[in-house]
């Protein structure tokens, strides 16, 4: 793998690690065409059982280099070719949003721009209470990509997301955590193991089934109940017939405590 990304595979956990610390983990053209290649092939292989997203040294992602935006201030550019390319390369946000299998941002230190978005992809994140949290676009004059307004509309509403992406005030993890960006801050000294700990948990769980609720989830969100009772249908009966439910359906009879395996 690149050494603009880093990859380790543990006791089911993957971790994904921007490694860009001297530019505070900014995205280049390379690094986010082997984040979606990534994300493609750890949601299907099946001894992946949760996935962690970071960034090395003190940063989680400041999202776009702001340096070559102003030096391509003044070039002339297809518009619509332009359109397209940042389409393909926002691919990385939806793969790892639909991934069928639980997502962590471990966030160390400055999240910011797509980096924010990014972040704002995976299904939990956990931050160092001091990090800084910033959607930051309308700082630069733009308006926001790689799909940071609809997670955040979703989590928080619509009038705070406009806050957020109008004043794109800085918020620490601990501040993100009051109203709920991010599901758990812990002083930076602790956020090693409190992630491994969270991550461990994450990778416990009845990984066919997280895939199903993640489903139903997202389906709640924008669907009618309809929608929501017939895909909840679906999915019920075929994590009727996993390896998990069964075990744990014996388990329970057994008063034991259920061990899944992700089948």
């Amino acid at each position: 793998m690149s050494d603009v990304l880093l990859e380790t595979i543990e006791d089911g956990i993957a971790t994904v690690t921007m490694n860009r610390p001297e530019a505070r983990n900014a995205f280049t053209p390379d690094m986010m065409a082997k984040m979606t290649a990534t994300f493609e092939r750890l949601a299907v292989d099946k001894s992946v059982r949760a996935v962690v997203l970071t960034g090395a040294g003190d940063a989680f992602s400041a999202g776009g280099d702001v340096k070559s935006f102003a030096a391509k201030a003044g070039e002339k550019v297809d518009l619509n070719n332009r359109i397209q390319e940042l389409r393909n390369r926002m691919r990385m946000c939806t793969t790892l949003y639909e991934m069928p299998k639980p997502t962590l941002a471990v966030i160390p230190g400055p999240a910011a721009g797509a980096g924010f978005s990014l972040a704002m992809a995976c299904d939990m994140r956990i931050a160092a209470d001091e990090a800084k949290i910033t959607t930051a676009f309308s700082k630069v004059g733009l308006s926001g990509d790689f799909g940071g307004s609809y997670f955040v509309t979703k989590m928080l509403g619509e009038a705070k997301t406009k806050e957020l992406y109008f004043f794109a005030d800085v918020l620490m993890g601990k501040d993100a955590e009051a109203i709920g960006l991010v599901n758990k801050s812990v002083p930076a000294a602790e956020l090693p193991a409190a992630a491994a700990a969270l991550a461990k948990r994450l990778a416990s769980l009845p990984t066919v089934a997280i895939g199903y609720m993640k489903k139903n989830i997202a389906t709640a969100s924008h669907g009618t109940l309809t929608d929501v009772l017939d895909w909840e249908a679906n999915q019920m009966i075929r994590a009727f017939e996993t390896e998990d439910h069964k075990g744990a359906a014996t388990a329970f009879v057994e008063k034991r405590a259920p061990e899944f395996n992700g089948r």
